[in-house]
C-alpha cells in the first residue's frame, strides 16, 4: 500500500495547504485529496510541482507499506 506523507512535509516546512496551492497552481481540493491519500493516481507534473515547491524528493511524499 502506498501512503502519502504530504501532511508531514507541510508541517516540517511550516506551510499550509492554501499556500502550497497558490505556489503550485494545484487546487486546494486536489492537495487535500493527496494529503489524505484519497487519490488513486498522481501525474508526474503534479509530483514535480509539489517537490519543486517543497524542495523535497518524491520519496518524501510517498511511502510504501506492506499490507
Amino acid at each position: 500500500m502506498i501512503v502519502t506523507r504530504l501532511d508531514r512535509v507541510l508541517a516540517d516546512r511550516k506551510m499550509q495547504s492554501k499556500e502550497l496551492a497558490e505556489i503550485t497552481g494545484i487546487s486546494e481540493v486536489n492537495i487535500s485529496r493527496f494529503k489524505t491519500g484519497k487519490i488513486t493516481a498522481v501525474r508526474f507534473s503534479t509530483l514535480n510541482a509539489l517537490c519543486e515547491a517543497l524542495k523535497c524528493q518524491p520519496a518524501d511524499l510517498l511511502e510504501w507499506h506492506e499490507e
